[in-house]
């Protein structure tokens, strides 16, 4: 199966062209924002490197959050429009689920019996997106956004292992049985690739997960004095 996956929710733009377990092009551009100009040559720039066209596509995967509002509505709206264009199934993975999945085998099964993978997002507003899943991989909850001071009572007892760009900030207030796993902090285009092979397209394709709602709303009476 040939996926052209690709992230813009954290804060960077990547993309990996991905064949049955093996990397064809992979690209990433670290940026805090500027995604919606750098997401169309980056994929362009990987497709070319893998020697694919769009017809060539089984399916595309994309990240559909949580993680920066702006970001998961730019990556959604390209996978929709190339799926649409080259008549390809979209599927959509949790950046949560891709942070988590990351984190290798041998580092899970060392973590112990009990462990858990706490994906930590840090939401740039004073608390984290977190998810929590068992040592398999298998959610325990869903994700939510967190305060900080609420953290250590929430998670899980006993070792975690944390991975996202908000490990850091997890750890500090959870304390030492949180460590920080060693895989990478940023959504890995190539496991959500994989995530996605394994997935039946919805047939009303991805819808993003914001987990709370924008702070940007519609005013009373669309913005007029009265109705």
């Amino acid at each position: 199966m040939l996926i052209l996956a690709f992230d813009t929710s954290a804060a960077a733009c990547s993309a990996a062209l991905w064949r049955d377990g093996a990397v064809l092009s992979t690209g990433r551009v670290l940026m805090e924002r500027g995604q919606a100009e750098a997401l169309m040559p980056l994929i362009e720039g990987v497709m070319a490197s893998g020697g694919a066209t769009y017809a060539d596509l089984d399916r595309i995967a994309v990240s559909d959050g949580p993680g920066s509002f702006t970001g998961v509505r730019v990556g959604l709206s390209a996978a929709r429009g190339l799926g649409l264009a080259a008549d390809k199934a979209v599927v959509g993975v949790m950046t949560t689920e891709i942070l988590a999945a990351s984190v290798g085998d041998a580092e899970r099964q060392n973590a112990g019996d009990f462990a858990h993978i706490l994906a930590a997002i840090d939401t740039k507003r004073g608390d984290l997106y977190v998810h929590q899943f068992d040592r398999s991989l298998r959610e325990t909850g869903p994700v939510r956004a967190m305060a900080l001071d609420d953290l250590a009572g929430w998670a899980a007892p006993g070792p975690l292992l944390v991975v996202g760009d908000g490990a850091a900030i997890a750890i500090a207030n959870i304390g030492p049985r949180a460590v920080m796993s060693s895989a990478d902090a940023l959504p890995e285009p190539a496991v959500l690739a994989r995530l996605a092979a394994r997935r039946d397209p919805s047939p009303d394709g991805p819808v993003p997960v914001y987990v709370r709602l924008p702070e940007a709303v519609m005013p009373p009476y669309g913005g007029r004095l009265r109705p």
